[in-house]
């Protein structure tokens, strides 16, 4: 009795029992760690990929990989969202980080304890999201009206802004042609009569007031537009580098997109991020890049043209758009991750607006913003409608643009 007493309390069956109990745990615990993640947090983590990879070594900044075991999570959501505060502050960590890599300073990031738990679940889980967070991400995905696909790596985008401006040109050196001939034709019905068959002269005319008209009207229709403008910067810019072949998200320069009116321009202590270590251009070599370094040490804003201007009369807010919206920037600002310049690509009419007001689906059924449009909620369920445009809320109300 006492010897299988003994046996049953041995300490290689307790032993096993322990190990089997800590593996169930942390797996367990693992899959409770994936089964919290959300969607979004794989696009904050994106704000983090210019300077940072999850295994794959030392960009501008540390590999993050380990990083929450390395670091308690209050640390890391007081650096994540203000690094320069903990440093200024002489938290010990901070600095021996901030000194490690160069003492390259990372920008303050508007992220909630929520979200920096999210990036840090993210990069616990490898850069990956669970099945579940995948699955709410499609789920979440806006129905929006069709997109062609991809154009390839071309300077497509050229090419249309190109072809636009050739067939304006062609159309003011044919309206003045069109308009010589009328003149001569005038006069040679008036006075010379060198041609005997007057149709031929009223042809003339009645086409020349055609194209004449055609090209009055496209101005008159361009007069307060810029499509097509294209300025020179002060520093040469490749989105095409940049967004294209690197992949750098937009919101990552452009931070103000989802919170804001405008979409904001990047200072240079954001381009310092990258540019503190890439020195060289393969197009330019150091000649642009070294206008950075001009502007910090005269402490000079870099002065960027803005490209995509609207009426001071116009209201018009990136966040509603972008946030609420869910809108992708190509579908205003046209193929950038193919442009090396921008150029404004569409015409930004109020025609142009309210078309898209008339065709964009907006993602309404489970996005609270719309919860007190409840007639149209009520239309949905009951099969009355299919979907929800942006003209139903209120897209073609005039007092929404121009209040």
């Amino acid at each position: 009795m006492i010897m299988n007493n003994f046996e049953a309390w041995s300490p290689r069956r307790s032993g096993r029992g322990l190990l089997s109990k800590m593996l169930l745990f942390s797996l367990l615990f693992i899959s409770t760690l994936l089964m919290s993640q959300t969607a979004e947090d794989e696009k904050n983590f994106a704000q983090c990929k210019a300077c940072h990879t999850i295994g794959g070594g030392k960009l501008v900044g540390p590999d993050l990989k380990g990083v929450t075991e390395r670091r308690s999570e209050t640390w890391l959501i007081k650096f994540i969202q203000n690094s320069q505060a903990l440093i200024q502050a002489g938290d010990k960590e901070a600095v021996k980080v901030f000194e490690e890599n160069s003492k390259i300073p990372m920008p303050a990031h508007s992220l909630t304890d929520e979200q920096v738990k999210g990036i840090l679940l993210y990069i616990k889980a490898g850069g990956k999201l669970s099945p579940e967070a995948q699955k709410a991400q499609a789920k979440e995905a806006p129905a929006t009206v069709e997109k062609q696909p991809a154009a390839p790596a071309t300077d497509l985008a050229y090419d249309i802004v190109e072809e636009r401006r050739q067939g304006h040109k062609n159309l003011i050196i044919t309206s003045i042609i069109m308009a010589i001939l009328m003149l001569l034709s005038i006069i040679d019905l008036a006075a010379t009569r060198y041609l005997k068959a007057k149709w031929v002269h009223y042809i003339i005319i009645l086409s020349a007031l055609w194209v004449i008209g055609e090209l009055t009207y496209e101005e008159a229709a361009r007069l307060g537009k810029q499509q097509y403008y294209q300025p020179d910067q002060p520093i040469w810019f490749s989105h095409k580098v940049h967004a294209g072949q690197n992949q750098i998200d937009c919101e990552y320069c452009h931070f103000t997109a989802e919170t804001s009116m405008h979409a904001g321009i990047p200072p240079a202590s954001v381009c310092m991020n990258c540019h503190s270590q890439v020195k060289e251009g393969k197009i330019t070599g150091k000649k642009e890049i070294a206008k950075i370094y001009e502007a910090l040490d005269k402490n000079k804003p870099i002065e960027w043209i803005k490209v995509h201007n609207l009426p001071d009369f116009v209201f018009f807010s990136h966040k509603q758009h972008v946030k609420v919206g869910k809108l992708d920037c190509t579908e205003c600002h046209g193929d950038v991750e193919n442009m090396d310049q921008i150029a404004q690509v569409e015409d930004l009419s109020m025609g142009w607006c309210l078309d898209c007001h008339r065709s964009h689906k907006v993602q309404f059924a489970e996005n609270k913003f719309y919860d007190s449009y409840k007639k149209l909620h009520e239309d949905l369920k009951a099969g009355k409608i299919k979907s929800v445009n942006v003209k139903m809320i209120g897209g073609e109300d005039c007092m929404k643009c121009h209040y």
